[in-house]
């Protein structure tokens, strides 16, 4: 049914794609990998995939970290990497359309030509795609100000597990006729349809921001930081937490002169044009009440750019630290993803801390401080079973933490398979029916992406 470059069978190839980024997830045997390039041949897959009752997993630049787009034994991998055409950008409705393969920063860019930002920035916006940062709701640090992926999709145009195509959500401004069908498959992970096609609301380009830094002698001390400026009402267009495991693995991969012995810092932003100066000085007078020992104000963009950078480097940093921690490909990193209400960070960021200091495994926590989404990156040593269990067994702890302070277990993650228990836990038997009758309307041969988000009954 597809031209015979669209399907491959090659070892080589199958062992690239089976898995994410997500460590000490389990990854199957893939039948074979399909490469369709328009929503036509994504539909005869499905079709050819239902008659036959093989699992179908759709995979976008697998930059994930929960496993959602890892094989699973026997499945056709459904690579959208192909479909990454922008197919209209309309500056006058605010609205942007794209196949699933397009990366975020090429919408990004080719949005702000038009005087026009698309803000969801995940730290893997260079090279994620919009088709997987709609399946998994992705964040970024622009998420205190600006929200997730899912604030964002006015439409959406996907297969459905027999092949049908299904066209839902709107173009317009407002909208509200039937059931918000866009919302059901956004944040998904590819099991109850695959997105082919993505109708996004834009914005008018921010203004020029300036950037803050705040360094602090406890990790407590940035979190009171935090809730201060919160309970004030200020928000600023980024607030971003990193402690001082992740300053001194940013300052081994990439030497920038960021102080090493604070126990932690705030980068925050504020995008308001001529108003960011003033925004910043009531923001720094609640990190000083908090105890900041050092606070600085980015001189011009460029600086404030650099320090951004330095921010998005705090997952390839960690990956060489683990490296080093660990060598010969040992060191493994298992990554967090618990939110919490912003009023108890500093409860989740004491509390890790006591748990890392119990179990005795490095836990370094960096993340989106400004909504209460923060990342504790655990280091094991994959040669090590006992290592790998105690980082379990830490990831656990911290899972429980955050439920116990009314959070949630991913943010902007996703499930994947590296949190489906902890979502059961989190939905309840009532809300873990509904998730599975969900799931049997929509996919009753259970072949879409099987095994994730919901275990098995």
């Amino acid at each position: 049914m597809l031209p015979a470059d669209r399907v491959s069978t090659d070892p080589d190839l199958l062992a690239a794609h089976c898995r994410d980024e997500a460590d000490l997830c389990a990854a199957g045997a893939p039948l074979a990998v399909v490469r369709p390039q328009d929503t036509a041949e994504v539909a005869a897959i499905v079709r050819v995939a239902a008659a036959h009752g093989v699992p179908v997993v759709p995979q976008g630049a697998r930059t994930g970290l929960a496993g959602a787009a890892n094989a699973v034994d026997g499945a056709l991998l459904v690579s959208l990497a192909g479909m990454s055409r922008i197919l209209e950008i309309d500056p006058g409705e605010r609205i942007a359309v794209v196949q699933p393969g397009v990366v975020n920063a090429q919408l990004r860019r080719a949005v702000a030509e038009k005087g026009l930002a698309f803000p969801p920035d995940p730290g893997s916006w260079e090279s994620s795609t919009i088709g997987g940062n709609v399946s998994t709701d992705a964040g970024g640090m622009c998420c205190v100000k600006y929200g997730v992926t899912g604030e964002y999709v006015l439409g959406l145009e996907v297969v459905l597990a027999d092949g049908e195509i299904l066209r839902c959500g709107r173009r317009t401004v407002k909208g509200v006729a039937g059931y918000d069908l866009p919302s059901l498959f956004v944040g998904a992970e590819g099991t109850l349809g695959i997105i082919t096609e993505i109708t996004v609301r834009l914005r008018p380009a921010a203004q020029e921001a300036r950037t803050l830094v705040a360094m602090f002698p406890t990790v407590a001390a940035a979190g009171q930081a935090v809730s201060a400026v919160i309970a004030a009402g200020y928000v600023p267009s980024m607030l971003e937490l990193l402690d001082r495991t992740h300053l001194r693995a940013i300052e081994a991969y990439r030497p920038m002169g960021l102080d090493t012995e604070a126990a932690a810092m705030l980068l925050i932003a504020a995008d308001t044009g001529d108003r960011a100066g003033a925004d910043l000085e009531r923001i720094t007078e609640c990190c000083r009440a908090a105890g900041a020992s050092e606070l600085y104000l980015a001189g011009d963009a460029t600086e404030a750019e650099a320090l951004t950078a330095a921010r998005r480097l705090a997952h390839p940093a960690m990956e060489q630290a683990a490296m080093q921690a660990f060598p010969g490909g040992r060191g493994g990193l298992v990554v967090d993803d618990v939110a919490v209400p912003r009023s108890r960070i500093v409860d989740l960021v004491t509390g890790v801390e006591e748990i890392s200091m119990r179990r005795g495994v490095l836990v370094g926590v960096v993340g989106h401080a400004g909504d209460g989404n923060l990342h504790p990156v655990i280091v094991v040593d994959r040669a090590d079973p006992a290592c790998v269990e105690r980082g379990r067994v830490v990831f656990d702890e911290i899972m429980r933490l955050g439920l116990a302070l009314g959070g949630t277990c991913t943010g902007e993650h996703g499930v994947g398979l590296l949190k489906r228990e902890w979502l059961a836990r989190e939905l309840g038997p009532v809300g873990l029916r509904v998730h599975r009758a969900l799931k049997a309307a929509l996919d009753p041969a259970g072949i879409l992406n099987p095994g994730k988000v919901i275990a098995p009954d």
